[in-house]
């Protein structure tokens, strides 16, 4: 059983157990260091380790009342930090996946190109710009400039001619250009 600060960890647990403040504090700044140091060895970056060692400092004080006084409370913390760390090396596995999966969309979608779309504020902008243009005219440059269908394809599909769908981007192309003409670099890039 640890003394910390003169006080007898069962003690401090009990006290934490209570709501006092302080127990909390005195364990926090014994633990916390070592935690880090602990996490680390697993993440591999101090920042993370302490984003996972503050983490469940956090979750301890906000469930103080399920804590039951045991010979260890050593073994518990450093067990809940590696399941933490472990956790958040997970949930880094499964944020790369996704963004590995939209950096692939991205080669066939270009709505998805994060490189792009740097604020949402363009986003937005570009999209009510795009659901303003008329019915027939916002259907053909969607499916030419989003889903990446030739001409002729349109055509073909929508029963027009081919000089109607090009008129229709045209007219996209040059009502696009009015209403984002604050986003030059950007629509040059889109090629607008």
């Amino acid at each position: 059983m640890q003394i910390i600060h003169g006080i007898s960890e069962r003690d401090l647990i009990v006290r934490l157990k209570n709501g006092d403040q302080t127990a909390f504090e005195l364990l926090f700044h014994f633990y916390y260091p070592g935690l880090v140091l602990y996490s680390t060895q697993y993440l591999a970056d101090r920042a993370e380790a302490e984003e996972v060692v503050q983490d469940f400092f956090v979750r301890l004080w906000q469930k103080n009342q399920q804590i039951v006084p045991g010979d260890s409370l050593k073994s518990y913390l450093f067990s809940s930090v590696r399941n933490g760390s472990l956790n958040f090396l997970k949930h880094k596995k499964i944020e790369e996946k996704y963004l590995k999966e939209m950096i692939e969309l991205s080669g066939h979608y270009l709505v998805y190109d994060p490189d792009l779309y740097v604020e949402s504020e363009l986003q937005e902008k570009i999209k009510k710009s795009i659901e303003n243009l008329p019915e027939q005219c916002r259907k053909i440059f969607v499916m030419n400039r989003i889903l990446g269908k030739k001409n002729e394809e349109i055509a073909l599909e929508l029963a027009i001619s081919k000089r109607t769908v090009e008129t229709q981007i045209s007219k996209a192309l040059k009502v696009l250009r009015i209403q984002l003409k604050d986003y030059v670099t950007l629509l040059f890039l889109l090629g607008i």
